[in-house]
């Protein structure tokens, strides 16, 4: 045994909760991306001359290339290095953001879109894998994933309140431009601060066809849902994505079984209890940015509310999950089984999704609104937390690169069928109540009104449905106990046995 592993309190790394702050920092600019461009997208598009049915490409274009690469780059973390990777990706997602905001016409914002995409797929899994290499006591690890949980599920939410006052006092360009000193005070601190065990690095060579495979098979898979909401289901080049994703996907995990250096190793895929995360989180994301949409919409177009004050309605939700997930999971994660978080944490959310499908048209925000997104937030960050942990839960350390990426993919890819799923299902429900209402309507604008809500509630429904399955799969499928002791374990070494991150969480 090594003498690290004799002496838990010189063992752990001294700077790993300042480095917490950089990684943090980080993880909050790639997360809210992701939604603080919804808001200055109508502004940008007037801008630029994008046309209504290219408008979907700026979000989607990011989605493509972060969910289709993520794979690619968690395992360019393990071979390369977690931190090398994490200040390339800062790096290239700061410069992508000023191509954004400088962009002058609809390819240049498109590309940048992507660029950013690319760049985060390297910075996300890099990011989450150098938490679970630095924290490896129990109790700590705990309080590092509570904060990390926090912003992972809290930060779309905060983008939302960012992109409402930048459009609105500023310019749509800043939502871009704000990334800049994200990445440049991130970079710096994790410059300085991160040091990443040395014995963890993967020197195994690169699996290529893994990484086409895997690419390509998740860009078909989202662009099949993306293209989903805009051409409908039936349209013969969805079904065609559709078909191709899994095709691709089936010969990548073929090829992953038989290479003797996997991009995925199986073993990271098949293990019981983060198979049970990935699938619960994917389904539970896929609710959530669902309902981040149709809460958007139906604050601004029904409600008539301004962007400033749409993002800070958010807010009740962004208190319930730092509550959930710092002092309610993370309290509780060295106690109690994981799944005895999540299940319930995913009821309490779908207790607040019951909530939202009563909206109406004159629905009071403090009567109604209010108290689903507390429980909203609140049963996410009781989730949120012990599945971060759980995704690098007994996992090698060569492989926590991949093993992270995974989460992040499940987060992604979740993220674009939830989008394309739900806005499907609403859109559906509103063409239904106009047509028939019709007839003996007399105000035009108040039966749209009154479609778009009830095409929301329609589709919350299925929501609240998609969170009560994710309980039960985190339910059933975790079946790892609450840890024992709390002493630090080495996170390196020679052998695989003595390299894995089954640190004292591994009896969660």
């Amino acid at each position: 045994m090594s003498e690290t592993a004799l002496k838990p309190d010189t063992g752990l790394d001294p700077k790993r909760w300042k480095a917490l702050v950089f990684i943090a920092l980080a993880q909050l600019m790639v997360v809210l991306d992701a939604t603080i461009v919804n808001i200055a997208l109508p502004s940008a598009q007037v801008d630029l001359g994008i046309s209504d049915g290219n408008r979907q490409w700026v979000i989607t274009a990011y989605a493509l290339a972060f969910g289709g690469l993520l794979l690619f780059g968690g395992r360019i973390a393990d071979l390369w290095g977690r931190k090398n990777a994490f200040l390339v990706g800062l790096v290239g997602f700061a410069a992508a953001s000023v191509l954004g905001g400088a962009a002058n016409g609809e390819a240049m914002m498109l590309g940048a879109r992507a660029l950013q995409g690319v760049f985060g797929a390297l910075l996300a899994p890099a990011a989450l894998s150098l938490l679970a290499v630095m924290f490896t006591d129990g109790k700590e690890r705990a309080k590092a994933f509570g904060i990390y949980g926090a912003i992972a599920g809290g930060g779309g939410a905060v983008g939302f309140i960012l992109g409402g006052l930048l459009t609105e006092y500023m310019n749509w360009r800043w939502t871009f431009f704000v990334n800049v000193p994200f990445a440049i005070v991130a970079a710096a601190g994790a410059w300085f601060v991160i040091r990443e065990p040395a014995e963890g690095r993967n020197r195994s060579s690169l699996d290529i066809p893994g990484v086409l495979l895997s690419t390509t098979g998740l860009v078909a898979l989202v662009y099949g849902f993306t293209r989903a909401e805009s051409a409908g289901w039936s349209d013969g080049l969805t079904i065609g994505m559709f078909i191709a994703s899994a095709v691709l996907l089936a010969a990548f995990l073929i090829v992953e079984a038989k290479v003797k250096a996997p991009l995925l190793p199986l073993r990271v895929l098949t293990e019981r209890n983060r198979g049970g995360v990935y699938l619960s989180l994917g389904l539970a994301v896929i609710a959530m940015f669902g309902t981040f949409l149709f809460l958007t919409y139906y604050l601004q177009v029904v409600q008539g509310y301004s962007p400033v004050k749409t993002g800070f309605a958010f807010l009740p939700m962004i208190a319930g999950m730092i509550v959930g997930s710092t002092q309610i999971g993370a309290r509780l994660m060295t106690r109690v089984a994981p799944r005895l978080l999540m299940g319930p944490g995913f009821l309490v959310a779908s207790v607040g999704m019951l909530i939202l499908t009563q909206m109406e048209i004159g629905s009071s925000y403090t009567a109604l609104v209010l108290p689903a997104l507390l429980l909203l937030g609140l049963g996410m960050g009781t989730a949120f937390m012990p599945a971060m942990s759980l995704a690098t839960h007994g996992v090698e350390a060569r492989d926590a690169g991949v093993a992270s990426a995974m989460v992040n993919t499940s987060q992604q890819v979740g993220g674009a069928i939830g989008t394309a799923l739900l806005n499907t299902i609403a859109a559906s429900a509103t063409t239904a109540y106009i047509a028939d209402h019709a007839a003996g309507a007399t105000n035009q604008q108040l039966l749209q009104s009154q479609a778009m809500v009830q095409g929301y509630s329609s589709a919350t429904w299925w929501a609240v449905g998609i969170l009560v399955v994710a309980a039960g799969i985190a339910l059933t499928f975790i079946n790892t106990g609450a840890p024992g002791a709390s002493t630090p374990v080495a996170s390196g070494g020679g052998k695989d046995a003595e390299n894995k991150l089954d640190v004292p969480v591994m009896a969660h």
